[in-house]
């Protein structure tokens, strides 16, 4: 009788090795952050993907644990897993997330963290400065805006928010807001050429009450924010071209002058409030008006209107500042 075969010994089968990559998503600027109220998605990848597995998210502000989150590996191609969090502060500070997953009989322990991601007020004044400032400046002088893109908010900065604050409808102050940032990142706020066919021309819309430089082809150049006529001095509608320069400031308190019919004239001036003040000229704050200078020639044809049109054609003798 022949005798039976010993049982096999078990099959032994350690867990695979695995790597684990993570990526801050919907931040913005270098270094990293994200506005108040935003939210911020970390994207993990994992390699191999191995089913049923999970890894623990944790994100830490200014050194306290804010949120912790367990989330499944799912299977993107290619034999790599993914998984995706979402996180959103109410509160400033600096973000940091880690993700672990623990050794499972299938996959072995690995981990991975983040860099720093600050959280930033969407309220931002003159004063301010870092990259956020210098986010802002990029987007506004992605549309056109005569704005420094140095990371700090200064007056300058203050003009071209003023002035994107016109075009979009919003309060004419200074600062900055969420809806701001929000309309700024869906592009909002372009110019709309009105007389493309003038070719390098300035353009006042008065509805608005901003002066923009056109290049040739109704390619904006640049947008400033301005005062025009008011009411019982209004600036004259229509199309006209500059006929005289004077440079420096002359007596009324005008700088750099820019005529463009009697004594219509785009200038520099120490007062442009965010509505139509002015005398009948086209006021703009006194430090772009040199670059405006500068760039408009004898002859350049100047288009003042409304938006809905409308306004006087009347040229009076005692147009001012």
């Amino acid at each position: 009788m022949i005798a039976a075969a010993p049982p096999a010994p078990p099959v032994s089968t350690a867990p695979v090795a695995g790597h684990l990559t993570l990526a801050v998503q919907h931040a913005h600027g270098h270094p990293r952050f994200a506005l108040t109220g935003e939210s911020v998605v970390v994207r993990g990848i994992v390699l191999p993907y191995i089913a049923h597995q999970k890894v623990a998210v944790r994100f830490v502000r200014n050194g306290r644990e804010v949120l912790s989150r367990s989330v499944s590996v799912t299977p993107v191609g290619n034999g790599a897993g993914q998984f995706h969090v979402s996180y959103t502060s109410s509160a400033t500070g600096v973000v940091k997330v880690s993700a672990v997953h623990g050794a499972s009989a299938l996959q072995g322990a690995f981990s991975a963290a983040t860099g720093a991601v600050r959280i930033v007020s969407a309220t931002m004044h003159e004063g301010a400065s870092g990259p956020a400032v210098e986010f802002l400046q990029q987007q506004l002088s992605a549309l056109h805006f005569a704005v420094p893109v140095d990371g700090k908010y200064g007056e300058a900065t203050g003009r071209a928010v003023v002035a994107y604050r016109k075009l979009t409808g919003l309060e004419r102050v200074t600062s900055t807001s969420a809806t701001m940032f929000h309309l700024l990142q869906r592009r909002a706020g372009q110019f709309h050429v009105r007389y493309r066919s003038d070719g390098r021309h300035v353009e006042a819309d008065l509805t608005r009450q901003v002066l923009a430089e056109i290049d040739p082809g109704g390619k904006v150049r640049r947008i400033y924010t301005m005062s025009s006529g008011k009411p019982s001095t209004p600036t004259v509608i229509g199309r006209f071209r500059v006929y005289m320069k004077t440079l420096g400031t002359n007596a009324k308190g005008m700088v750099d002058s820019n005529y463009f019919i009697r004594g219509y004239a785009i200038h520099g001036y120490a007062e442009v409030p965010t509505f139509a003040a002015s005398h009948g000229c086209l006021r703009v704050p006194v430090p772009d008006a040199p670059a405006i200078y500068s760039w408009v020639q004898l002859g350049t044809p100047v288009d003042v209107y409304f938006e809905s049109g409308g306004g006087s054609h009347t040229v009076h003798g005692n147009a001012g500042p």
